[in-house]
Parts: structure tokens; C-alpha cells; sequence
């Protein structure tokens, strides 16, 4: 496709009309409003390896993948399979089923820092869940969030960092209380001072501290490992539970997710994204003397009448036996950093303020001038640049998510050819964007 042409949005316009008589802003999750880059959202129809079709029959090489969980590409054939399969006897039951051993014991077996966990139906379900479940074990009710590092759409975690070193949040949606917030202390990241100070005033107050070791919410915002190292050392030292929320990260970059990666061990870990194979699934998970404390062997309640459902359990061990191949991981970051590298040489030679921030198979635009960004406000938050060379994208063919603030997904299917013919796509963009 000529740039300077572009797509035709007839029935997603159509659909779109429609949509917005029957949802808030027409859309069922804000984001996919496409209000940060204008416009109309792209309807999709249908997926299929690396590529998505629109209603008007567009076709797009896919980056967003679901948001992540399709690390297999869209409709693997083994994942479709056990759907199918498993669909022939039903579609829930609000009752054990053996699936739900089989997923679990495959995900126990190789991770050694959890004894147990319980199957929730999405991630911000299993944050909630493992909040709780810190609040409960420890007694105690404050916990630590960094600014920067989003854990879904809990009322205590949906708070934003005041003035000053540590702050007590304020809620940053309407509808959650200024009490749930006050519970929640905001730091800065990548500050470790900060963190024993925090630590030393409210020591007997802190049940947790909760991060993405792979924050890639707002910003792809890597850490090194004397921050988490110290974060780890520091919980020890002040016994408050260290929660990682990994439910980008977890089985992403690597099977074990940033826990593996970075051989640091959080008390409690939370999962969802590719645990359900593109269904709805979450996970929290913890040792035994942890875990024994949620219902029914504890006074930490929580259930789900879909948890554990018998479909999602099947599509997601399919995903994970795939995952956890010898080398799935290694070849898939090979061929993401070679992606990535081409397209930054690129941007190097030409002096160009981009630059792609990669770990495992996820990518961040970055056009701050450098890659080094650790905290989130240290990005800039003119997304012009973004909001443009989106949309040049999706008239040429590839699709990534609506917001300079979000993450790039590159799955199994996405092959050296595919990668190839994006980064050249992506290239054109980028000299239109500053030529």
C-alpha cells in the first residue's frame, strides 16, 4: 500500500456508530477507544498466526496480540484443538474438574517458589486477590505500589504519586474512596533510599510491596538488578511481603517470567495474559504457610463461580507445553532483538529521538532521545510523534496498540520474513515522521 493512501473503515465506522449507543465511549476496555490517537478503532474479524483482518477485510500484521497472551499467534492450531475437544463435554460447571489439576501441576512443577495457587479469571482479579491475600497473612493494611507500574483496576492500586519522596495516594478514578486510597503508598522507582526510609516510618503499618519487575503498563520502564535485588533484601530485612505482579511478564519473558529472569523470588507472584491461551484466566500463587491462609483452609476469602473453567484450563495448558520447549524463549528473543536492532541502527544513523526498548519478545516506542527510562516520569508525554507514525501503520498493514504508553507483543508466528516486512514498514514510517 502507498502511504500516503489509506485503509477503508466503512463497516468499522458502521459498527463503531453503533457501539457507542450500546457501551460507554463504545468500547468494553478504554484503551481500544483509539482516543489517544483519534480516529475510529479497527473492528476486528478475525486472526490468524501473526495477522489480523478487519470488518472492511484489512489485513495487519499484529503486534498487540490480544495484549499479550498470544505469544502463539492468533488461532495455533494445538490450542484450538484442545478447545474444541474439551467444548464437547461442556463449557462450565461451577465444580473441580480434572483440567484444573492438569494446568496447575504443569505450572508448579517448574516454578520453585510457589506451592500452591488458585486460578482467578483475570489479572486484575488475581491482584486483588493477592493484596488481600498479604493483608490477611501479615495483618497489616498499608501497602507500596511505584508510580509508573499498573496492576489493574483495584481501588487501592488506582492512585497516583502526590509531591515529595513518599506520598499517600490520591484515587485517580472517580468512584474509589479516599480512604482505600489513603491505604497505599506511592514511591518513586528505582529508588532504593527512598524505599528504606518508607520502610523505617511505616514498618509496622506495610503489608506489601507490590511492582511489575517488568513494568510495561506505562512505558516499557526496565529495572536493574540492584533495585530488585534490594527490594528483595530490603522485604527480608523488614519481613513485608513482596508481591511481583507478573501478569505480563509471567510465561512472556521467559516460562518462569521475570522471577527466572532476574533469579529474584517474590512471596506471592500473580499471572493471567497467556495462562488461559487468549481466554479469561489469572492466577495468584504463593508458598503453603502463605496459601493456607485463603478460604477454604483460611479466613482470606475469595472465590469465582468461573474459575478454573474447564475451556480456559485446556487452551491454557496447550499455550504453556508449547512454552516450555527447550529454546521457545531463546528464539523468540532472537528474533525480537534483531527487529528491534535493525530499526534502531536505523534511528541511530539518521539522529532520529526513537528508539524501540526491548526485553524477551516485548517492545516499547520510545521517542525520549534515549533508551535508559526507569521511571514514568521520565517520559515524555507529547505522544504527537506516537499518535502520527500509528497511524501511518495501520494504513500500511501493521497493528500496534492505540497509546504511546503501551507495549508491543511479538508471538512465535511472527517469523524473520514477517519481522522483516514490518521493520522496513515501520522504517518508511519513521522517515516520513521526521524527513
Amino acid at each position: 500500500m502507498n502511504k500516503t493512501e489509506s485503509i477503508t473503515k466503512v463497516a468499522s465506522e458502521e459498527l463503531f456508530e453503533k457501539s457507542k449507543m450500546l457501551f460507554p465511549g463504545g468500547v468494553n476496555s478504554p484503551v481500544r477507544a483509539f482516543k489517544s490517537v483519534g480516529g475510529t478503532p479497527l473492528f476486528i474479524k478475525k486472526g490468524d498466526g501473526p495477522f489480523i483482518w478487519d470488518e472492511d477485510g484489512n489485513k495487519f500484521i499484529d503486534f498487540c496480540c490480544s495484549w499479550g497472551p498470544l505469544i502463539l499467534g492468533h488461532n495455533d492450531p494445538d490450542i484450538f484443538e484442545s478447545i474444541v475437544e474439551t467444548l464437547k463435554n461442556g463449557t462450565s460447571f461451577g465444580a473441580p474438574t480434572r483440567k484444573e489439576n492438569d494446568l496447575a501441576s504443569f505450572i508448579l512443577e517448574r516454578i520453585p517458589f510457589i506451592d500452591k495457587l488458585r486460578f482467578v479469571s483475570s489479572g486484575t482479579e488475581a491482584v486483588m486477590s493477592a493484596i488481600r491475600l498479604a493483608r490477611g497473612y501479615t495483618g497489616k493494611n498499608k501497602i507500596i505500589k511505584f508510580d509508573g507500574c499498573y496492576h489493574g483496576h483495584v481501588d487501592a492500586l488506582l492512585v497516583n504519586a502526590g509531591s515529595g519522596l513518599a506520598t499517600f495516594g490520591t484515587s485517580s478514578s472517580a468512584g474509589v474512596p479516599e480512604a482505600f486510597a489513603k491505604e497505599t503508598i506511592v514511591l518513586p522507582l528505582n529508588d532504593l533510599d527512598g524505599l528504606r526510609r518508607c520502610f523505617e516510618e511505616y514498618e509496622q503499618d506495610i503489608a506489601c510491596v507490590i511492582i511489575e519487575p517488568v513494568p510495561a503498563n506505562n512505558g516499557l520502564l526496565l529495572q536493574n538488578n540492584v533495585f530488585l535485588n534490594g527490594l528483595r533484601l530490603l522485604c527480608n530485612e523488614f519481613k513485608i511481603l513482596l508481591i511481583f505482579d507478573e501478569v505480563i511478564s509471567g510465561f512472556r519473558v521467559a516460562f518462569g517470567g521475570a522471577s527466572e529472569l532476574y533469579g529474584i523470588y517474590p512471596d506471592i507472584v500473580t499471572y493471567g495474559k497467556i495462562i488461559g491461551g487468549g481466554l479469561p484466566v489469572g492466577a495468584y500463587g504463593a508458598k503453603k504457610e502463605i496459601m493456607q491462609f485463603v478460604s477454604p483452609d483460611g479466613p482470606v476469602y475469595q472465590a469465582g463461580t468461573l474459575s478454573g473453567n474447564p475451556v480456559a484450563m485446556a487452551a491454557g495448558l496447550a499455550q504453556l507445553k508449547k512454552c516450555s520447549q527447550e529454546g521457545f524463549y531463546k528464539n523468540i528473543a532472537i528474533r525480537t532483538e534483531k527487529f528491534t536492532a535493525e530499526i534502531n541502527l536505523f534511528c541511530s544513523e539518521n539522529n532520529y529521538p526513537l528508539e524501540l526498548v526491548s526485553i524477551g519478545s516485548i517492545f516499547w516506542f520510545s521517542f525520549n532521545g534515549k533508551k535508559r527510562i526507569v521511571r514514568s516520569s521520565q517520559i515524555d508525554p507529547d505522544m504527537s510523534y506516537f499518535n502520527k507514525l500509528h497511524n501511518f501503520l495501520l494504513n500500511n498493514g501493521v497493528y500496534i496498540g492505540p497509546s504511546g504508553y503501551e507495549v508491543g507483543f511479538v508471538s512465535d508466528k511472527h517469523s524473520h520474513h514477517i519481522l522483516d516486512e514490518a521493520s522496513l514498514k515501520i522504517i518508511e514510517g519513521i522517515k516520513e515522521l521526521f524527513g
